[in-house]
């Protein structure tokens, strides 16, 4: 195995496992989230932002791991 190709499965690597931690940590949020409103229809506007916020912080694991890739 060369160089490029080792490069290119530690690339594949770093996004596969970087990818799967936040789908479903994003899927686990959602999921919950819409229980929460489908018990109490009245809190959806305070679950709203909430839920999208903490969407935001999985996604940003997803993009880090996408830089990594991109660097190494």
């Amino acid at each position: 195995m060369d160089q490029e190709m080792i490069s290119t499965l530690a690339k594949a690597g770093v996004m596969g496992i970087g990818g799967i931690g936040p789908a479903i940590a994003i899927g686990l949020i959602a999921g919950k989230a819409m229980e929460a409103i489908g018990r109490n229809p009245e809190a959806a506007g305070k679950i709203f932002v909430p839920l999208l916020l903490a969407m935001a912080f999985a996604e940003a694991i997803a993009i880090y791991s996408l830089v990594v890739s991109f660097t190494l």
